[in-house]
């Protein structure tokens, strides 16, 4: 039984642009009597969801529960950065009743899992389950899930051949690390996208999971919290790539913050940042913009071609300074370039 005095931690995991912070924002809005404090990762120097979530704060989750760790992935600062971040939550003058943390979308799950573990804070806080967050179009598209018919073939032609890349690696850890699984963005994959995306899943799995379809960040708070997992005893069921490694590193993926003069085409933004997921394979650009005649900040948020963007709020007192982070896997990083087409 898991001891009802800790703090209950879940972990919220997942790949770039997977609809992590939307889930934070739903459950915000719906925080179950809870009071509730947020620790966001990001994979860059500049904070763009705790920015997000701070703009929703209220009684429930004030702005000083929400915490941004901005310079490097959670699992490879964890005495540095997690562990006395958690323990200045757990002493906040009116202690959290929940405690949500998402990860970066490049960081592995188990490591994070392995620290709380430490003496410090393993007698205070308990992680009440892992939520593995999943792009269901992308899932179904098989971007991240090998085709293993094909891998044997290549193998069999090529012992040298080698087919597993950074990025399913990071997918798979997350789902292997995961209590419930979230098919995010359900309504752009359809039944038949779900269907062939729950099933690629079920074949990654190391056990059965639950795999619940969810659409803007909404689903039941009580389907997600209070599944009192204790899973930091629970990481042999778990199997990661790493298994074995003192550390995980992240030379395979870069990021860079371009700044941008004012923009006068939020549209014209749009086709650049869609020309750089097709031509330089972006994984992911987020960050806010400066629109001429505009008082509102444009929040951009894009996931290979796929763009969303919106006016979340008024610049007011910060500078009006456009800044968009742009990440990608290590070799696709070419700053010049990524000026050139943003820039014009």
């Amino acid at each position: 039984m898991t001891n009802l005095t800790k703090i209950p931690v879940t972990v919220i995991t997942g790949f770039l642009g997977a609809g992590k912070t939307t889930l934070i924002r739903h459950l915000m809005q719906n925080p179950q009597g809870k009071r509730l404090a947020i620790l966001v990762n990001e994979f860059g120097t500049v904070g763009v969801d705790g920015d997000i979530l701070k703009s929703c704060a209220d009684e429930s989750c004030p702005v000083e529960n929400i915490v941004e760790l901005a310079n490097g992935c959670i699992c490879c600062t964890v005495a540095d950065d997690f562990i006395p971040t958690i323990e200045a939550l757990m002493a906040l003058p009116q202690p959290p009743d929940h405690i949500l943390i998402e990860t970066s979308g490049l960081a592995l799950p188990k490591p994070l899992l392995k620290a709380f573990d430490w003496p410090a804070i393993r007698s205070r806080i308990t992680v009440d389950g892992v939520i593995a967050l999943a792009d269901a179009d992308a899932v179904a598209a098989g971007r991240f899930a090998p085709d293993v018919a094909a891998v044997d073939a290549q193998r069999l032609a090529d012992e040298a051949i080698d087919h597993e890349t950074p990025l399913s690696e990071v997918f798979e850890d997350q789902i292997a690390c995961a209590d419930v699984v979230l098919l995010s963005k359900a309504d752009l994959a359809g039944e038949a996208g779900l269907a062939k995306a729950r099933a690629m899943i079920e074949a990654e799995a190391p056990r059965r999971l639950p795999i619940l379809a969810m659409t803007d960040g909404i689903i039941d708070p009580r389907v997600i919290l209070g599944l009192n997992a204790a899973a930091e005893d629970d990481l042999a069921a778990r199997p990661s790539h790493h298994d074995g490694h003192d550390d995980h590193e992240h030379d395979d993926f870069a990021s860079v913050v371009i700044d941008l003069p004012e923009i006068t085409d939020p549209d014209d933004l749009v086709a650049r940042i869609q020309r750089l997921a097709r031509e330089q394979h972006i994984l992911r650009i987020k960050g806010h913009v400066a629109v001429q005649g505009k008082p509102m900040r444009l929040l951009v948020q894009a996931v290979g071609e796929r763009v969303r963007q919106q006016f979340d709020r008024p610049w007011g007192t910060d500078p009006r300074r456009s800044r968009l982070v742009v990440i990608a896997e290590h070799h696709d990083i070419d700053e010049t370039a990524l000026l050139s087409v943003l820039r014009g």
